[in-house]
């Protein structure tokens, strides 16, 4: 039995020797702003919707672009039906074209300034013998102009639609933060509630230990029989096999946190806060009013609704009557010396309008039209669930804390009554009025309230928490977070 207690107290001893690290709430949470693997996945989402909104507004910039073709060499036989005889063409050429194309936002067309120049030397030889050879510079430079008409500015909406998207990557990345904030927390508490039961475990222990001292005493001078002994052996045992259990809790807790928090699962650390409960005045009105205004997932709805308009507009451009009008004008010229390109020069303007008409789709387009306006009855109804579901949490959250607070004055008393029982009764036991098993009840008891005080007090804490994130207001220090959130999202 000695030896028993000598290895419970090797372990006690070599499980708080190890080197640790005293991590608190703040540097917990800094952590996993870093490191957390969720917190990470949700940046480069937002990098990613941040660079696809950045490159669609450089795509509405000026593209410029030289498109060159130094050596073209062709020659062919062919026959020629006006002159009713085989001709063989030979042409060598080098050709360049710059291009500048500006995007036009408003009207989705586009405007253009093209320049081709370049320089031919042509050789046809005719079945008679006759040759025509010609070798000359030219350039075309003209401006040209395309629009769409009766149709949608697709231009505009792709743009749009980025932008909304990368709000909603940044309300993405607010709400994983928050998410983040709760799930530390909760496991943080986690780790600190197995910690205190493994205090709790180790006091009872010495307890049990005391008892079996006291115990063994009296057998040994014949003032107690020998099954009391036997209990208080038992009791001990107990007592040690809880420890064994509250240490692997407490190092199973620790894996879950340190995965959350992204840290290697070899590094050893001891949380470290004061859980201290003052009761927090909240006013129930003010707390659903505030969710109603600031909650993020609000916002993403009505990014949800836009979204869905933008479709409708795409769908019902399905089989859709447009058109399409074309317009340039320029000036072409062409001479054997480079400097003569321009002495007779000839002007080349174009108009084209084309249209598209639909005639028959076989209710393609209707069928469509349908089914989107179903899917945006869809979302209306789930805004007006999820605005229910909202003011059903902050209210539950509420009735949860003020009932967490009872518990706590409840859990309180429990603990004054119980340590004073036990006191009183391990008086009793020294005087041995009082048997093993029966000492062993009010150990478990006072262990039991303990437990159940910093359950009570930890619940108070997480659902004040819950509460912060479910309305965006501290009621601690009365003041919203969303100033917080709004720099967050600008950082």
């Amino acid at each position: 039995m000695r030896k028993l207690c000598l290895w419970a107290l090797l372990l006690s001893s070599s499980f708080s020797a190890k080197s640790q690290i005293a991590l608190t709430m703040e540097r917990a949470l800094e952590i996993a702003s870093v490191n957390s693997p969720d917190i990470q996945t949700s940046l480069m989402n937002l990098e990613r919707s941040k660079l696809n909104l950045l490159a669609q507004r450089a795509s509405l910039k000026s593209k410029f672009s030289l498109d060159f073709n130094p050596v073209t060499y062709s020659k062919n036989r062919s026959f020629d039906n006006r002159l009713s005889q085989w001709y063989t063409n030979e042409s060598f050429s080098s050709m360049g074209t710059f291009r500048v194309v500006q995007p036009i936002l408003w009207t989705d067309g586009s405007i253009s300034l093209v320049n081709s120049f370049g320089w031919q030397d042509n050789k046809s030889q005719l079945t008679s013998s006759s040759s025509n050879e010609n070798k000359s510079f030219q350039n075309n430079l003209y401006l040209s102009l395309s629009q769409p008409l009766f149709t949608y500015n697709r231009t505009k909406m792709a743009l749009n639609e980025l932008e909304l998207d990368y709000e909603n990557s940044m309300i993405a990345y607010a709400l994983q933060q928050l998410s983040m904030e709760r799930n530390i927390t909760s496991s943080f508490y986690t780790v600190y509630t197995a910690q205190s039961n493994l205090q709790i475990s180790e006091d009872a222990l010495e307890s049990a230990k005391k008892s079996y001292e006291i115990i063994k005493n009296k057998v040994d001078a014949d003032l107690a029989a020998k099954d009391e002994l036997f209990q208080a052996e038992l009791n001990l045992s107990t007592a040690m096999s809880s420890v064994e259990d509250a240490i692997v809790t407490v190092e199973n807790s620790k894996d879950q946190l340190k995965q959350r928090l992204g840290m290697p699962l070899d590094e050893d650390f001891s949380v470290v806060t004061e859980v201290n409960v003052e009761k927090v005045y909240i006013n129930l009105e003010h707390a659903v009013e505030s969710a109603m205004h600031s909650r993020l997932e609000l916002r993403q709805r009505q990014i949800t609704t836009k979204q869905l308009e933008f479709q409708m507009i795409q769908t019902k451009a399905l089989n859709e009557f447009k058109g399409d009008v074309s317009l340039s004008i320029g000036i072409m010229g062409d001479n054997e010396a480079f400097g003569k390109i321009y002495e007779h020069p000839t002007q080349n303007p174009r108009v084209a309008v084309s249209f598209s008409v639909p005639i028959f789709d076989w209710g393609e387009r209707k069928a469509k039209i349908k089914s989107q306006e179903t899917a945006m009855k869809i979302n209306v109804l789930q805004g007006q669930e999820e605005e229910k579901t909202i003011e059903m949490d902050v209210r539950q959250t509420y009735r949860s804390l003020e009932n967490d607070y009872r518990q706590i004055e409840i859990a309180r008393q429990n603990v004054k009554n119980a340590q004073l029982t036990y006191d009183l009764n391990l008086e009793r036991y020294r005087n041995g009025d009082l048997s093993g098993m029966e000492m062993s009840q009010f150990e478990n008891q006072l262990s039991s309230k303990k437990m159940s005080l910093v359950q009570a007090m930890i619940n108070y804490k997480i659902d004040l928490l819950n509460l912060r994130i479910l309305t965006l207001y501290d009621f601690s220090a009365n003041k919203s977070i969303m100033p917080e959130i709004n720099k967050l999202l600008q950082k």
